[in-house]
């Protein structure tokens, strides 16, 4: 005797070996023998051979019309033998009824399941809605099939194209577009992203990177909701002073100014000079929400997303010609000893006489220039000519300043990489690149006297002010770093610790707002300093512990490593243009680590690249060497190169280059590949320029 029964869902047939009053020991084809209840056999028959019954009912399962079956059945409970005595014949064959049995399983949408082998008939109206859905399914089904076919042939559907992004990076797996991607990866073997490059999904390398940068952190595009900007108040005094900025040529949002008076006096009152947006920028306006939803302006080589509307900048930024609001730090200085022996803050308007651009002026700025009053450079300007005197005091000054954080940090700062500016010809007023422009890229000395003057000023003021919220016991938000330990980051927090990096008791940002959200942040906390004194704590917008804080270093960290992150993304993409440009082939560069994979890392002596090559793996850190460079990949932002030749000599390690160890964060980075979202081996259907001092 044999026997037809479900196990797990699956029909299974075999010899009876044994029965007993609620069950059974049935031996299967393959020998393996099983318990099962005697409620799940639904058939005991003794010919044909289990193994033929299976395979007949299978083969007739499939010529039952399930429309027609359906007419048939009747309303009530029913079994799958009645199904098939009326669908057949009044003497179905035991392979008719396994038939029916089989085809009554595989169609829930017509039949609903009542028990081993009990079923009932769908309602009508329930039973077209699911034909409806299955033949849905099928025609996208088959509309991932040809777009994947499209894939394959190198060609991308529209539908593909305008979810590029998404697909790549943040995808939803149980989309169309998702799993024609998934399929015609698998089908052609190629990754998806150079599945999609090749079908022509990537209109432009540089496109690809500005879009996927709006995809992730601008999704609802970069421009500004119509807010009226908010006018500075009235009653601030107006500064007896005749300041000055020191910025590129391409800054707009000019945030901080400087002044000298009593030069030649003995004492010196060193101004310097903060653009107020927080005394007319409300916390929690819609102007404010703003800022912290963008948290930071971003910064590329040729454009920028402003933090704040233009009309808001134009109001506060300290162009020359103006006398806008700002919140001034007043540092008295004895001039022979260059001290600091009292510092006061205020808030009134200042007068800005002209905005020096430190790129148009490095070359006349040198420390000789301002060492040797008679030293004359061919096309000074007689606004810069007219602070010569006090530039060479801020030089002084700034030296000393450098001088004295040094001590604290217990060794001196070392400055052996240059910065670069990269300058793009053909952006159009206003506009966007479209990566097609001319690059030019220049170098500047880190330490230029003029970027030293900004870069004290800046510490001074922003240490000077966080020790003052500390003293007042008003909350800000503070940049710190327990040592100089290779690996120390630099954090961000609401205490006031100290900063290894810098050698300064405490340090708060607060000389960028209208650059950095939270700059604007502790500026409102400042004027509450200055003007509630004691009681600032009380009356200061952010209170003690105050969440909202907390959710704003969160926010920010998030956004400046994204933006910085991107900013490093675009320098190294047009720096492989210029590469391309200008038909360079060979570097010369030096060893700076060990890359993992076999490969070591190089920096190149004149450009700001770092890439790994071969051939290096005897050469210690800061050897000199000739590179080749190999095939460059503009959506990877990838290329490597091979030793060819040493250039310095192995035996005299004086000249190898000047590689320091990294410090707290200051890591070397290199580019790797993209990171995608999409994972063809998965089941399917599972659901700003860097600170002067930072």
């Amino acid at each position: 005797m044999h026997a037809l029964f479900e196990e797990a869902g699956k029909f299974l047939a075999g010899r009876i070996l044994s029965e007993a009053e609620n069950s059974a020991q049935i031996e299967l084809d393959s020998g393996k023998r099983v318990k099962v209840k005697a409620a799940h056999i639904l058939l005991k028959f003794d010919k044909p051979a289990p193994a033929d019954l299976l395979r007949e009912g299978q083969a007739l399962a499939a010529t039952i019309e399930l429309p027609l079956a359906w007419e048939f059945a009747p309303e009530e409970e029913f079994g799958f033998a009645d199904l098939a005595r009326d669908y057949f014949s009044e003497n179905a064959t035991l392979a008719q009824q396994a038939g029916a049995l089989f085809a009554l399983y595989e169609a829930p949408h017509y039949f609903r399941r009542a028990g081993k082998g009990r079923f009932k008939k769908a309602p009508a109206e329930i039973l077209q809605q699911a034909l409806a859905g299955i033949e849905k399914k099928r025609l996208l089904q088959e509309q991932i099939a040809a777009w994947a076919e499209q894939l394959g042939r190198g060609e991308c559907p529209q539908p593909i194209r305008d979810q590029l992004y998404k697909i790549l990076f943040r995808p939803d797996k149980n989309a169309p577009e998702y799993k024609a991607v998934v399929d015609a990866s698998r089908a052609t073997h190629k990754a998806p992203l150079d599945l999609l490059q090749q079908a022509g999904a990537i209109d432009s390398p540089y496109q690809f990177h500005w879009k996927r940068f709006l995809f992730d952190n601008f999704p609802k595009g970069t421009g500004f909701p119509s807010l009226t900007a908010p006018q500075p108040p009235a009653e601030l005094p107006l500064a007896p002073v005749q300041a000055y900025s020191i910025d590129d040529s391409q800054t707009t949002e000019i945030d901080d100014a400087l002044s000298v008076q009593g030069l030649g006096t003995g004492t010196v009152v060193l101004g310097i000079h903060i653009a107020a947006p927080g005394l007319a920028i409300v916390p929690g306006s819609p102007l404010d929400q703003l800022g912290r939803q963008r948290l930071s302006t971003v910064y590329m080589p040729g454009y920028k997303i402003t933090m704040l509307p233009d009309d808001v900048v134009q109001i506060y930024t300290l162009d020359e010609g103006r006398a806008n609001p700002a919140v001034s730090l007043y540092a008295t200085i004895d001039e022979a000893t260059l001290e600091i022996t009292g510092t006061e803050t205020k808030l009134e308007r200042v007068p800005v006489a002209v905005n020096l651009r430190h790129d148009r002026l490095d070359h006349i700025v040198t420390e000789a220039w301002l060492q040797d009053p008679s030293l004359e450079v061919e096309g000074t300007p007689a606004a810069l000519q007219e602070r010569r005197a006090e530039l060479s005091f801020l030089h002084r000054l700034a030296r000393k300043l450098k001088a004295q954080r040094e001590v604290v940090r217990g060794k001196p700062e070392t400055f052996n990489r240059p910065d670069y500016n990269f300058r793009l010809a053909g952006v159009p007023e206003g506009g966007e690149p479209t990566g097609a422009e001319t690059v030019s890229i220049t170098t500047r000395r880190r330490g230029a006297p003029l970027d030293l003057i900004v870069a004290e000023a800046a510490i001074v003021a922003n240490s000077t002010w966080g020790n003052l919220l500390a003293e007042h016991g008003v909350p800000g938000i503070y940049r710190s770093q327990a040592s100089l330990a290779p690996g120390m980051k630099v954090r961000m927090g609401t205490k006031a610790l100290p900063h290894a990096g810098i050698g300064v008791k405490s340090y708060a940002w607060a000389t960028s707002p209208l650059r950095r959200y939270v700059d604007l942040v502790n500026q409102w906390q400042i004027i509450a300093c200055v003007r509630h004194g004691k009681t600032a704590a009380l009356a200061a917008p952010f209170k003690p512990k105050d969440a909202d804080l907390f959710s704003i270093i969160s926010s920010f960290d998030a956004a400046y490593g994204a933006y910085n992150g991107y900013q490093a993304g675009m320098e190294r993409f047009w720096t492989l243009q210029y590469l391309r440009q200008n038909g360079i082939t060979e570097i010369d560069a030096s060893v700076i680590k060990e890359g993992g994979g076999g490969s070591y890392l190089v920096r190149a002596d004149d450009l700001p690249l770092v890439l790994p090559v071969l051939g290096a793996q005897a050469l210690p850190r800061g050897a000199r060497v000739r590179v080749k460079l190999g095939e460059i990949d503009d959506i990877t932002l990838d290329v490597s190169g091979t030793v060819t030749e040493r250039l310095d000599d192995p035996a005299d390690p004086s000249d190898d280059a000047a590689v320091a160890e990294p410090e707290g964060d200051d890591e070397e980075a290199v580019a790797g590949p993209i990171a995608i979202a999409v994972d063809v081996d998965e089941a399917e259907g599972a659901g700003t320029p860097p600170a002067a001092a930072s």
